[in-house]
């Protein structure tokens, strides 16, 4: 997977929200990565809601691992300020595409109220040295799985946990790392 994670070479400081925002965008395209190949592989959805709701499970997955990143780079208002930016840029990324997918309302609320229960979930599992533990892998896999249903239900939380994550893992730290390089 290609795609821009530095900030140009004009040597101006980036704020938190800037570094926020781009990494919102970022986890938006890494999940969308990660369910295109879920169904490269032959785990295929049946409805454009579905697919949403896979991407959903992603983005909230690296949203949290990306607070979990910014740990020992930031303050805690930093980091504070990070996250809810981060997600605030999410939520307006996903209430367009669900008007696109079933017409105009607030998806917003839902989508703060499920990231706040992810959030929650998440912050109880180990994040050892540097790395998501296999149960906070395993339980992003268990997600996906309920959101495809019944026909991958053996398959796709192995898929996730060996695969999917720690691809999007990858790609997120490497993003986070060159958005913080400093620009000489």
């Amino acid at each position: 997977m290609r795609m821009k994670s530095k900030w140009g070479k004009n040597g101006k400081q980036r704020s938190v929200a800037d570094n926020a925002s781009a990494t919102a965008f970022i986890a938006w395209r890494i999940a969308q990565d990660a369910l295109l190949d879920l169904e490269n592989e032959d785990y295929q959805t049946e409805s454009l809601k579905q697919r949403m709701d896979v991407v959903v499970e992603f983005v909230i997955f690296l949203a949290h691992l990306a607070d979990r990143i910014t740990f020992e780079r930031m303050s805690t208002a930093e980091r504070e300020e990070f996250v809810v930016t981060m997600v605030k840029h999410l939520a307006r990324t996903h209430q367009s595409s669900m008007e696109e997918i079933s017409g105009v309302k607030d998806y917003k609320d839902d989508f703060i109220k499920l990231v706040n229960e992810r959030m929650s979930d998440y912050a109880d599992m180990p994040y050892e040295e540097g790395e998501p533990s296999f149960t906070m892998r395993r339980y992003l896999g268990s997600k996906v799985q309920q959101v495809m249903g019944e026909r991958y239900n053996k398959w796709v939380e192995t898929q996730v946990l060996e695969i999917n994550a720690p691809e999007a893992i990858k790609h997120l730290k490497k993003a986070i790392d060159d958005l913080y390089k400093p620009a000489f």
